[in-house]
């Protein structure tokens, strides 16, 4: 595989940080335009529902965590 075709690949999928990036921003409602086109035209479903579900699970733990230290035992 020559160089040019390492680009190419590259360019053709969202990468680990974009994808990370992008359901932050569903988290919270809010997504440029630019982004989602990249999304549509270069992610994987299945990445965004792994790292959804990834992001689901912290913010529980989160959640009990800060509830568990404010409510006494």
């Amino acid at each position: 595989m020559n160089n040019d075709e390492t680009k190419e690949k590259d360019n053709n999928s969202a990468s680990l940080k974009d994808v990370a990036g992008s359901v932050a921003a569903a988290f919270i409602g809010v997504q440029s335009d630019k982004n989602r086109e990249r999304d549509f035209t270069k992610g994987k479903f299945s990445h965004f529902v792994v790292v959804g579900l990834i992001g689901v699970v912290l913010f529980v733990g989160i959640l009990i965590g800060i509830v568990s230290l404010v409510l006494p035992s």
